[in-house]
């Protein structure tokens, strides 16, 4: 357990800072903020292919979506982990130079308590998103769920699909790249991934679970404890509020380019939404 943890622990700082390093000297004339951002977003995209791998390796060794188990399950939860608690602090360093880029004075002074308030008044629901999975999801995994219900947990896993391809909206638009049509139809499959993985995916586990035992898919609800109810809601609420987000945003891109609007708006147009993510 503590092996799995410590290498979690080198892996995924090991990679930001390694990409830093090769982004800073590969493009010179990019800033901390653009190298920071875009270390994050291929550290992001390199955790969430590794957790969607793993998601679909223990569904489908799962015949039995109560009973089953699969070893990957208590693995990759104590892996990801540290990558959960160094996402905080690489979202930060990116906020950070992105504000002294910007302008602000309280980034030009240096770290300090109000430019740690600012990042999380700006970016409340990601860290609350890592902190639940950190402090609440993890325990229950490792500790309380008796060993059951690994099918749905390798669903989880899978939710984490869509992040590769946000992560190479945020790419493509650093590259300058952000009115070609790779980046639109790059849109298009965050679209789908998102909705197909993090919100159809409730429904498909609810019909899971009543195919198994004999239940309408309505009535399934109704034959779950509360708190698995509640704990499904819980996730899925921001789920559907970030494909919102997601939706202003691509119809907001669509406006500007069917008016012909040229130029490009990094901080408000494209389709780049950090979850992850989801993350």
């Amino acid at each position: 357990m503590l092996t799995t943890l410590l290498c979690g622990a080198v892996v995924f700082p090991g990679l930001f800072f390694s990409f830093r390093k090769g982004l800073r000297d590969t493009f010179t004339h990019w800033s901390e903020a653009d190298v920071v951002c875009v270390s994050e977003r291929l550290v992001s995209a390199i955790h969430a292919f590794l957790a969607t791998a793993a998601g679909v390796t223990v569904v489908a060794s799962c015949n039995d979506v109560i009973t089953d188990s699969h070893w990957l399950v208590n693995w990759f939860v104590l892996f990801g982990a540290p990558y959960m608690a160094f996402d905080i602090f690489a979202m930060y360093l990116s906020h950070y130079h992105t504000q002294r880029v910007r302008g602000h004075s309280s980034s030009l002074s240096g770290h300090s308590l109000q430019t740690v308030k600012a990042f999380l008044s700006k970016d409340w629901m990601l860290v609350l998103h890592h902190l639940v999975l950190l402090l609440i999801f993890m325990p229950i995994t490792l500790f309380f769920r008796r060993g059951l219900g690994d099918f749905f947990i390798g669903c989880l896993f899978t939710t984490e699909f869509s992040t590769p391809f946000v992560s190479v909206g945020k790419i493509l638009i650093q590259l300058g790249l952000d009115d070609t049509r790779l980046h639109r139809i790059n849109g298009v499959i965050i679209l789908w991934s998102f909705f197909t993985c993090r919100i159809l995916l409730f429904p498909f586990m609810y019909w899971m679970y009543g195919r198994q035992f004999g239940v309408p898919l309505h009535r399934v609800a109704f034959h779950l404890p509360l708190h698995c109810n509640v704990g499904n809601l819980a996730i899925l609420a921001p789920q559907v509020y970030w494909f919102i987000l997601l939706l202003r945003k691509a119809k907001r891109l669509y406006l500007r380019q069917s008016r012909g609007g040229g130029g490009r708006n990094r901080a408000e147009d494209g389709l780049r939404l950090k979850i992850g993510q989801s993350h």
